[in-house]
């Protein structure tokens, strides 16, 4: 190998090599940097491959004619549509984002020609998540190359979580946490927190030999998403990453789901999971599973809501690794809570695009629980009496105290 590569330096060193010898020593340099497994560096222009004059600076000045002037030419309506967020929304992220990453900055190359504008970086990686097309399909309006179209979708996701995670991917706080059992009670079941369910992510472009590890029930390589929410769509918690072979109990063992519950006394010590009943027999256990049914649809409406607002999440994810795919899916889920809370938290679950309260501080407290008291809750939370006593327990509640909220045929 050393040899070889000897060789090869001479070669490119020999100046009196023609354009043919050149293209020739260039690519013998790829192969061999790859058979040692030297990294290249990104960037530079490549011999041999057509530049394109892609008039970046014009095709910024015609984004921003069409949706961010005083008077653009699609109003506010057609911009929702097309981002699946208000104006002023994606304008309050991506200030940010380019206040937080130097990448999203517009800048200058050695020939004082501008670059990318923030507006066509994150616009391009916008449409690649609201719409589920690949990178190179936003090349010909945004005028960005296909290699930086999926570099600002990376940057961006990392940017949206770094920036906006701790608040819009949190925990129940306290005033949460007593809303929520308010919202609970008028529903008849006291002590709810939220609905918590699994979508899977269906991945194309994983690795051949891990397609026996994610390829679960629906035949094919996935990723599960396991997420709680409530009832006016709001998603609490969201943990993905698992592979699909994983069935939903699987999944919840290895969540931190009840961590918070077993670390921080805000929550009930007797919180836990209520299923339905499979075949009710009687009145009252029918009218149970009825209302426990219409309570977990809250979690499905979400997921139906995510994925209409971001399409990258209902097709194939197309990229290679699972880090990457963590912070599209962690992004996309802190996008729609900031617009669930933008649109006042009367978001329609109904509704479908085509093709595809008040801010909380976040908290920054340590638990106060001891090991013994973190290992006591747990107990209570996994407690199979416990659970069976508080579904009978809800059963005649619900019977006797809200008869009317929920029909259901005898």
């Amino acid at each position: 190998m050393a040899t070889k590569r000897t060789l090869l330096q001479r070669q490119l060193d020999d100046s009196s090599s023609d354009d043919d010898d050149e293209l020739e020593i260039v690519a013998a340099a790829a192969i061999v940097n790859n058979f040692v497994n030297v990294k290249k560096k990104h960037g530079g222009s490549v011999k041999g491959r057509r530049f394109l004059r892609r008039d970046r600076e014009g095709g910024h000045e015609r984004m921003f004619q069409d949706y961010l002037t005083v008077n653009p030419t699609y109003g506010l309506e057609i911009f929702r549509r097309r981002y699946r967020m208000s104006r002023e929304l994606f304008v309050r992220i991506m200030n940010a984002v380019e206040a937080h990453d130097d990448y999203f900055v517009q800048k200058r190359n050695a020939a004082n020609v501008l670059g990318l504008s923030c507006f066509q970086k994150i616009t391009a990686a916008m449409r690649m998540m609201t719409y589920g097309v690949p990178a190179d399909a936003t090349d010909e309006y945004v005028r960005i190359g296909e290699s930086t179209a999926l570099e600002s979708l990376r940057r961006f996701v990392e940017a949206v979580d770094e920036i906006f995670g701790e608040e819009y991917l949190r925990y129940p706080n306290e005033a949460d946490t007593a809303r929520l059992l308010a919202i609970g009670e008028q529903k008849g079941f006291p002590g709810m927190l939220g609905s918590i369910d699994c979508m899977h992510w269906a991945w194309k472009n994983y690795p051949y030999e891990k397609q026996g590890q994610y390829k679960g029930h629906v035949e094919k390589p996935t990723i599960i998403l396991e997420a709680v929410a409530s009832d006016d769509l709001w998603i609490w918690h969201a943990f993905f990453g698992m592979p699909g072979s994983h069935n939903d109990i699987n999944v919840l063992h290895r969540s931190p789901l009840f961590d918070n519950l077993a670390e921080d006394g805000i929550y009930p010590t007797w919180a836990t999971l209520v299923k339905s009943i499979t075949a009710p027999m009687g009145n009252k256990r029918q009218y149970f599973a009825k209302a426990q049914e219409a309570a977990r649809k809250m979690v499905e409406r979400a997921f139906g809501v995510l994925q209409s607002r971001y399409a990258i999440v209902r097709g194939p994810g197309r990229m290679w690794d699972i880090e990457t795919l963590s912070k599209i899916m962690r992004a996309c889920v802190i996008m729609y809570n900031m617009i669930v809370e933008d649109e006042g938290f009367v978001v329609d679950p109904n509704e479908r695009f085509e093709y595809g309260g008040q801010n909380v501080e976040p908290e920054h407290g340590k638990p106060t629980r001891s090991l013994e008291e973190y290992i006591e809750a747990q107990r209570k939370i996994r407690d199979k009496d416990t659970y069976v006593q508080l579904k009978e327990d809800l059963i005649e509640h619900l019977w006797n105290n809200h008869p009317d909220l929920y029909s259901y045929n005898i």
